[in-house]
């Protein structure tokens, strides 16, 4: 079945109305009817007088209708959304901290070189911090444009899965997240970096 309906009706998939009453063991009857006011100030008084009308039938607004949709309804979902979020921090945190260390130890001889010239403290570990910055930036600008790719290549092979939604609103929590996560495993790293002896780092191999 194929059609051409008004967006923000709710519907995702659609099905002849006589298969789906046989689905749900309701043929031959009125499942829902939508009813559109003239002024939607009026939706309570309307619903407190088809309720005294027609006792024993479920009405509810589009608002409260639209609230049993909402991710914090199902149960569970929401601390299944925050342990996953929490789990990504910490990879990110732990992967970022390694990078980083490797990236110390890497470069011993010229963080010792640079102590030898001058560099402070605060240089050396400005320099170690803004790496850490831009790489948790670039990583969330590679990780915006992938959930672009992802929700083409959903849409594209599996066209009636659940729909990924894209949220601007978030893109600056996301990168908050990450540059925060990457900022902090970068400190270690940097503390091991301004300690090192001049004398020492020169003479690494």
């Amino acid at each position: 079945m194929a059609g051409i309906v008004e967006p923000g009706k709710l519907a995702h998939l659609f099905v002849r109305i006589g298969v789906l009453q046989d689905l749900i063991g309701a043929s031959g009857k009125v499942s829902q009817i939508y009813i559109k006011l003239d002024d939607p100030r009026n939706t309570r008084q309307t619903i407190d007088d088809l309720n005294r009308k027609y006792d024993g039938y479920k009405i509810y607004s589009m608002k409260e209708l639209t609230s049993y949709y909402s991710v914090n309804n199902i149960p569970l979902l929401k601390s299944f959304i925050y342990a996953v979020m929490g789990i990504g921090i910490v990879i990110g945190f732990a992967v970022v901290s390694l990078s980083m260390y490797m990236a110390v130890l890497q470069r011993t001889r010229e963080i010792g070189i640079l102590k030898s010239l001058g560099a402070s403290k605060g240089f050396i570990m400005g320099i170690i911090l803004a790496e850490a910055f831009l790489l948790g930036l670039g990583g969330t600008l590679v990780g915006i444009v992938f959930s672009f790719g992802t929700r083409w290549i959903m849409l594209t092979l599996m066209p009636a899965s659940l729909p990924q939604a894209i949220v601007p609103a978030w893109w600056p929590i996301a990168g908050s997240i990450a540059m925060g996560a990457a900022l902090l495993g970068a400190l270690y790293p940097g503390m091991i970096a301004v300690r090192q002896d001049p004398i020492e780092a020169l003479a690494y191999e």
